[in-house]
């Protein structure tokens, strides 16, 4: 291997590792990543059980429709808490080192979704625990596509955040940002109510979430074909252009970022 490929290589396993590590340094914040979301599921799909209806797909309960979402919640969780610590890695150092260093700055956005994307497999991998309490039959789960949209996913949402993180260079913006965008945003995806004819379908198209959540629901019940939203061609077009979208706006921004 050549030097140049080489340096790359090191960056983004360096960046990944470095993931790995605040994972085991930090494993309750992980779990409260994950508790979080459960509790939100079982509170609220319990609540609305006996008032939810799937129109064109009857049988099917809140805490079965609701599932997927809270799963999407847990990767935008991940991304969130994960990509704060690009604001934490600049001030204390650590990514000026990187800047630094002989490599791309790409291969730092590259290496950061790597470390944030192997967070989110194992965090859904956990919650999908549960699927079985949700109606979800771990035999026909589609597993290959189920993995191939967390994937996407959590690519697109990491470089979001890389670039929010890289940009606003503090907690506070960091977190304002996040909490008028990204959850407003995963709310109106259709993770907690059917998207109807409305303004809040055209937010839905346009809104990335909405394919994340549909493709998750289309990979979990493969038969259930009124229950998914967006079929699973559409949702993976979708999560591929929004994923390679992100990634250059990351590494554009980190870039021009000092």
């Amino acid at each position: 291997m050549s030097l140049a490929p080489r340096h790359e290589f090191g960056i983004v396993r360096a960046m990944w590792w470095r993931d790995m590590l605040r994972l085991k340094k930090e494993r309750s914040r992980w779990l409260g990543v994950l508790l979080q979301p459960l509790l939100f599921w079982f509170v609220i799909g319990s609540g609305m059980g006996g008032v939810f209806q799937m129109p064109g797909a009857g049988g099917v309960s809140y805490l079965e429709f609701f599932y997927p979402g809270v799963l999407v919640m847990v990767v935008l969780f991940t991304t969130i808490f994960a990509t704060i610590s690009v604001v934490e890695d600049r001030q204390m150092g650590f990514l000026q080192a990187v800047v630094v260093a002989p490599g791309s700055r790409a291969s730092m956005v590259l290496g950061k979704i790597a470390g944030v994307t192997t967070l989110v497999l194992i965090q859904s991998v956990l919650f999908l625990f549960l699927a079985p309490m949700a109606g979800y039959s771990f035999g026909a789960i589609a597993w290959v596509s189920l993995f191939v949209v967390l994937v996407l996913g959590s690519v697109g949402l990491t470089a979001v955040g890389f670039f929010m993180a890289w940009t606003f260079n503090s907690t506070q913006g960091y977190h304002a940002v996040m909490s008028v965008v990204l959850i407003p945003l995963w709310i109106v995806s259709g993770a907690m109510f059917p998207m109807r004819s409305s303004w809040l379908g055209v937010v839905a198209a346009i809104n990335p979430m909405s394919y994340i959540v549909s493709g998750i629901r289309h990979a979990l019940a493969p038969a259930k074909a009124a229950f998914h939203g967006a079929g699973m061609g559409v949702s993976l077009s979708a999560l591929v252009g929004f994923a390679v979208v992100s990634v250059a706006l990351a590494s554009w921004a980190a870039r021009k970022g000092s």
